[in-house]
């Protein structure tokens, strides 16, 4: 028993003389941050060589959208880790006028918008371009988001990245959200739900959120790849 505290003595000792009981706390940190840190690592290498081998594609993509007088990128504000907002990038895939054509929209067809104001989603966007919807399926216009993830904004892998507006529909989940950096793809994209409504992705995302780890992210990774070819995961 003397053993006992004095090797609990020790370590806390070598942990500046923290409590005993506080160990495994300062241990779980100490693993979270080494995983975070290890996390990073693995998204600034993974998008660096992503962007130099996609970067012909990304361009033939370019002047496509920008064939229209546009500009080519969207910058769209999104919560991120801790609640800091950013500017997501994107290919354009809308015309100029959106928000305006958006509103005339619902004005003829309000039955949309319920659906709207639910999900964020509409069967028929009438803002989109005729490359947009075709960017939208591939999910090509989400490649601009490897940028974010170099700047440290988005991760490769992590919950889904809300709007600013969105921030409000989220309650007492909204912390899962915070609490990490979010992703380019994640179990919201690679589960099949296209048409999932907001209680389902949260769901998925709390999932994430609580069982992360490095084979989590590559089973992530892996299964996007044939979402993607599917169709399954584009929104």
């Amino acid at each position: 028993m003397l053993l006992a505290r004095v090797d609990a003595q020790d370590l806390a000792a070598a942990n500046g003389n923290a409590n005993p009981k506080t160990l495994p706390a300062l241990h779980a940190t100490a693993r979270r941050r080494c995983f975070l840190a290890t996390k990073r690592a693995i998204d600034i290498l993974a998008a660096s060589a992503l962007l130099a081998f996609l970067a012909p594609l990304m361009s033939v993509v370019a002047i496509f959208v920008a064939i229209d007088g546009g500009p080519v990128l969207f910058r769209h504000q999104r919560s991120g880790r801790g609640g800091a907002v950013f500017d997501c990038l994107k290919f354009r895939t809308m015309i100029a006028d959106a928000e305006e054509t958006f509103e005339e929209y619902l004005s003829y067809h309000p039955e949309a918008r319920p659906d709207w104001d639910a999900d964020r989603k509409l069967r028929f966007d009438p803002r989109l371009t005729a490359i947009g919807r075709v960017l939208r399926t591939s999910s090509l216009d989400e490649l601009p988001r490897l940028l974010n993830v170099l700047r440290g904004d988005m991760s490769l892998v992590g919950p889904r990245a809300i709007t600013v507006p969105e921030v409000a529909l989220y309650g007492d989940r909204l912390h899962l959200y915070q609490s990490l950096r979010p992703g380019l793809t994640g179990l919201w994209h690679v589960s099949g739900l296209k048409n999932a409504d907001l209680g389902a992705r949260v769901a998925l995302d709390e999932r994430y959120v609580l069982g992360v780890d490095l084979l989590l992210d590559l089973s992530i990774l892996l299964r996007t790849i044939p979402a993607l070819l599917r169709r399954r995961g584009a929104r």
